[in-house]
């Protein structure tokens, strides 16, 4: 948030910041599931770091020539976020791992995932789940179906500039992992699909189509 706001700084412009936190149990277990499966399946099993996917991620790196996969579980998202910054600087990678392993000591896994929750940017000026389902879908986090928790979920790699066709993409293989571990049927996967991004309910506000401007028609 504090790089956001002196991003706007230097631009002249007044920051801005949309939050507004919710507890772990007021956010639905759609969006909960569609969160780790996505970006840290192990996530209530490790300590803070997952030592097969850093692996992977230095290993992959390493063979590319750049950093890229970052191999961070959301704990130590959540300690970038808190007190670190975005940069791909190895020693700030080092960093994230030794914070993260001091926050698994300090505080319970559904504390540190609602503190992620409520923390993690999911587009402009949106820095909470709460924000960004009210801003996207009209409604409240605890009122999430599986699609339109899967697309928040989708959001997270790049929430700042998402692109339809890849946003499609990983909502729909983010409900294929849901369908996978049980969370949901496969049936229901297969149903949720179909819809498209951001859809509109009845009796509900239209859905943010300017987030494609160039595709609006697909909505």
């Amino acid at each position: 948030m504090e790089l956001r706001d002196t991003e706007y700084r230097r631009r002249g412009l007044r920051p801005v910041r949309r939050q507004i936190w919710v507890s772990y149990d007021a956010v639905s277990e759609h969006l909960k599931k569609a969160i780790i499966v996505s970006e840290d399946a192990s996530f209530f099993g490790h300590r803070g770091v997952d030592l097969y996917e850093l692996k992977e991620a230095f290993k992959a790196d390493w063979e590319k020539g750049e950093l890229k996969r970052g191999g961070s579980t959301i704990t130590m998202q959540l300690a970038r976020n808190l007190y670190l910054n975005p940069s791909k600087d190895p020693l700030r990678k080092l960093r994230e791992i030794v914070i993260a392993l001091q926050l698994e000591q300090a505080l319970p896994k559904k504390r540190i995932f609602e503190l992620y929750l409520n923390v993690v940017e999911w587009g402009q000026d949106l820095y909470d789940v709460e924000a960004a389902s009210r801003y996207y879908l009209s409604k409240s986090a605890s009122a999430l179906d599986p699609a339109e928790a899967a697309t928040l979920a989708a959001l997270l790699p790049s929430p700042r500039n998402p692109q339809e066709k890849s946003l499609l993409h990983r909502r729909n293989l983010i409900l294929t992992r849901m369908a996978q571990v049980g969370h949901i049927s496969a049936a229901e996967a297969e149903r949720e699909s179909r819809k498209p991004l951001f859809y509109q309910e009845e009796g509900m506000p239209a859905p943010r189509a300017e987030l494609f401007p160039a595709q609006r028609s697909s909505y």
